[in-house]
């Protein structure tokens, strides 16, 4: 039996789930050195904790092979948030149903009277956040006289959301001969000082490894014109069409802006955000889990503790803040031995700093460029041809309407009528203004821009002139496409751009138009190119660069006046 040397109504529950063998962090946990032991461990998202520190408590739980009477809890899960801790409440309960557990939950979003009468009624393990847990505590519902354990959920977590009052209030209240399992992707140091306060001689557990990345994650970052990064998202997820796929915000109202592009462009979405209520995320995981949806947008807190065996994409459309940030939202894919891929958009200001924090957390990311329309056109071929000739069972009712339709089309006119409507029901892709790094490509000679007038602008470096900003608003300027612009050069307080001479006088006389659009930038023709020396558009800026990574809910898509450029610089020009 692979789990002798577990009680034996867990090894049933396990078997039963279909276990054919513990994951690392629990085998750990279980093994000689851990028993009777404070545990410190460092484990990544996916990895089976849960499972791992329900193995663990259970000597402290089970007396000859089942629970006692339920009364007094005798174990405490605290979990950042409602998600997990529900997650971890469902957990448990199938791995302890045997033996005769009672659980019960203590959430924020949940009737707290429910609760209290549920703490009154006796249970063996209380599972909650810290925020209602203390308030339980408070008000005399919850009494942690009698705990046995306790266990921190993604403590770091915890400790990041400010919950250090409420975790020390709780821990403050339990016997002080307990036993305290912290559980935490990292280890920072606000973890290791909690630990040394409320916890003796722990055994210490890591199965992150030398590379603290997620071995099932594939890394992937794409540098894109700021203007684009909505697009560059609709491009993604239709390159990858995951099974399902979660988007990452930073702010509620950029989760609302997305998720609302998103479904009016054709996705089947959903949004998790701190402005929903328990109803309404349920009822958006739901949707998930049973396929009426396939892309999640969501917030870091809203998305904590969701479990979802199909999630194979996560896309990083706004910057996590920190290397943990990185990783926790990551691990939402790539879970118990599956494969996953982690996708930062990137901003082409702030390449530096992403690297610099993927350098933070060891991970490798292959840099890409933005998936574009004939690749998505590509890949959407290849996906119907293997949907085509895949085996499927053929009823006589398919036969009929099959004979039907060969008597009336001919075969290619059947396959061609079947594509269309393949196409059809996805959503288009779209142009990029741009779709790689600029440090990653050279000039490129284009037809057509060998006979060019040259115009100039009345902005430079000193006002942070950039061709990923001045591009749109040259088009929008002098209704032409990106296609007609030729080179962009730009010198210290001018910039100048080609035009092809067929078209020239019809791009002046619409920015002659348009002159008040924009009343401080000029636009107007030039004597000539620019003097040698002056850079290029493809040329590394030097200087302060502007911040164009901003709230993404202000890249609005193309024809909506996406690209505006902010006015130039006024003052000193930026420090070198």
């Amino acid at each position: 039996m692979p789990f002798s040397h577990l009680p034996p109504r867990l090894a049933e529950a396990l078997t039963q789930r279909g276990y054919e063998a513990l994951t690392p962090v629990q085998a750990e946990v279980t093994q000689e050195a851990a028993q009777g032991r404070d545990l410190l461990v460092s484990a990544q998202t996916g990895s089976g904790k849960t499972v791992a520190f329900g193995l663990a408590m259970s000597g402290d739980l089970l007396e000859n092979g089942a629970l006692p009477a339920p009364g007094l809890p005798l174990s405490l899960v605290i979990a950042p948030t409602r998600e997990l801790a529900l997650q971890v409440a469902k957990e448990l309960t199938w791995l302890y149903a045997a033996a005769g557990a009672r659980i019960a939950t203590c959430v924020g979003g949940m009737d707290a009277s429910r609760e209290r009468r549920a703490l009154s009624h006796g249970t063996h393990i209380v599972v909650g956040t810290p925020g209602r847990l203390r308030d339980h505590l408070e008000r005399g519902a919850l009494d942690l006289s009698a705990t046995r354990v306790v266990v921190l959920d993604e403590a770091d977590e915890m400790l990041d959301m400010g919950f250090r009052e409420e975790l020390e209030a709780l821990l403050d209240a339990t016997p002080d001969q307990r036993r305290t399992f912290l559980f935490s992707a990292t280890l920072p140091k606000p973890i290791v000082a909690l630990a040394k306060r409320y916890q003796r001689d722990a055994h210490r557990i890591s199965t992150v490894g030398d590379d603290r990345g997620h071995g099932d994650i594939a890394y992937q970052a794409i540098a894109v014109a700021p203007s684009d990064i909505e697009h560059a998202v609709i491009n993604l997820l239709r390159y990858h069409e995951a099974e399902t796929a979660m988007l990452f915000c930073a702010t509620r109202d950029n989760v609302r802006h997305l998720h609302a592009n998103l479904v009016e462009r054709g996705f089947a979405a959903v949004a998790l955000s701190g402005e929903h209520s328990q109803s309404e995320r349920n009822h958006a995981l739901q949707a998930l889990r049973d396929r009426r949806a396939r892309v999640c947008v969501a917030t870091d807190v809203a998305a904590r503790g969701i479990d979802l065996p199909t999630l194979s994409l996560v896309v990083h459309v706004e910057l996590p803040r920190d290397a943990e940030a990185l990783q926790h939202r990551s691990g939402r894919t790539g879970r118990a031995g599956k494969k996953g891929t982690a996708v930062l958009i990137v901003p082409y200001p702030r390449r530096r700093r992403v690297e610099s924090t993927l350098k933070q957390a060891r991970i490798n990311a292959e840099w890409l460029p933005v998936p574009g329309v004939e690749d998505i056109r590509a890949k959407d071929r290849e996906r119907l041809m293997d949907k085509l000739i895949a085996p499927v069972e053929v009823d006589e009712e398919d036969r009929a309407i099959a004979a039907s339709l060969m008597e009336k089309m001919s075969a290619e006119d059947i396959a061609v009528a079947l594509v269309q409507a393949h196409r059809a029901s996805m959503p288009a892709p779209e142009e990029l203004i741009d779709r790689g790094p600029s440090d990653q490509r050279g000039p490129v000679h284009r037809p057509g821009f060998d006979d060019t007038v040259w115009f100039r602008m009345n902005i430079g470096r000193r006002q942070n002139a950039d061709p990923r900003w001045i591009l749109p608003l040259i088009c929008r300027r002098g209704h032409v496409t990106k296609s007609e612009i030729g080179a962009i050069r730009i010198g210290a307080g001018e910039t100048r751009f080609q035009v092809p001479r067929a078209i020239a006088d019809r791009f002046m006389r619409e920015v002659a138009k348009s002159a008040g659009a924009e009343e401080d930038v000029l636009i107007e023709p030039a004597d000539g190119p620019p003097p040698p020396g002056t850079r290029g558009d493809h040329a590394p800026r030097h200087g302060k660069p502007r911040d164009h990574s901003r709230p993404m809910h202000r890249a609005r898509p193309a024809g909506s006046g996406a690209g505006r450029a902010p006015k130039p610089h006024r003052g000193k020009p930026p420090k070198k």
